[in-house]
């Protein structure tokens, strides 16, 4: 029978910490935005621009350069993140919760009345996880109009088929310990089950993968940015300041660079995190208890 038990949940390895850090500090700097960033993102400064028209180089009074536009990049940056942030919190948020919600029905449907319930919300997890996330992408965005919230809602489509295998697994080893058919035996209702002895032990699973799907869910909006069916310019994006500015790559190359380090930050710090603590809360996997 599978379940997990958690293993001194307050502590982090390392790699952990490194992870927390970075997660920390991306999230201040999107959360500060409008304080830390020296211009309005938006703004196309009349001194941005060299005397040939070309973007301006890092230097003191604009650290990380200026766009085509004259626009200082640093501060693109930092509203950039704000967006990334919402995604991947907001959005990976609700996949999660569905995830949960779809795998913990689909467990305790099986093998009981109305078993068929449990199969055909697997089968449908099966089907979801099998469509190519940018092909839904594409899609939702020839439907709707491009904007942060189509992202938001292709990341809840895509982002729950994986949580709901992970938590269905767990939640059929779970309900079939000792003290939770005890408990059934006793005549306990499920609801108060899942409530007591089921979601409590899912936990750190749920935050587990809440924390890893971060990354995939920036990486998404960064993609769908990228290929214009994201956020929409003039709102700042790090998928659409790439967009944006790769032709400069050879002759400028900080405005690629930057967004896309931020980019890399942002998805190491949350695998970082999610591993640390998935070794933490989830050692070997799953464990074997003997009945």
């Amino acid at each position: 029978m599978t379940g997990m038990s958690p293993r001194h949940p307050g502590r982090l390895d390392k790699t952990g910490w490194i992870g927390l850090i970075l997660l920390g500090a991306i999230v201040l700097s999107a959360v500060f935005a409008p304080w830390l960033s020296p211009y309005p993102p938006e703004l196309q400064l009349s001194d941005g621009l060299d005397a040939d028209g070309a973007p301006l180089p890092p230097c003191w009074r604009f650290p990380l350069g200026t766009d085509l536009l004259g626009r200082d990049v640093l501060s693109r940056l930092l509203w950039g993140g704000r967006d990334a942030l919402l995604i991947g919190g907001v959005a990976n948020t609700v996949a999660v919760m569905t995830g949960t919600l779809i795998g913990m029905c689909a467990a305790m449907a099986t093998g009981r009345v109305g078993g068929w319930i449990g199969a055909g919300l697997m089968r449908l997890t099966d089907l979801v996880a099998s469509i190519p996330v940018l092909l839904l992408a594409v899609t939702v965005s020839a439907v709707l109009r491009p904007s942060i919230w189509v992202v938001m809602l292709v990341v809840a489509l895509a982002g729950w088929a994986p949580v709901a295998r992970v938590i269905y697994v767990e939640t059929s080893g779970l309900s079939a310990r000792l003290h939770v058919r005890a408990a059934r035996a006793l005549g306990v209702g499920w609801g108060r089950i899942v409530l007591r002895h089921i979601l409590p032990l899912l936990g750190p699973v749920i935050v587990v993968w809440g924390t890893l799907g971060i990354a995939g869910s920036v990486l998404l909006e960064a993609t769908l940015s990228y290929l214009g069916a994201g956020v929409q310019p003039p709102e700042a994006s790090w998928g659409s300041i790439i967009n944006e500015n790769q032709a400069y790559l050879l002759i400028a190359p900080w405005l690629v660079f930057a967004p896309g380090g931020a980019i890399l930050l942002l998805a190491a710090g949350a695998n970082l995190t999610g591993s640390a603590l998935k070794r933490r809360w989830m050692p070997g996997g799953t464990e074997q208890d003997t009945l």
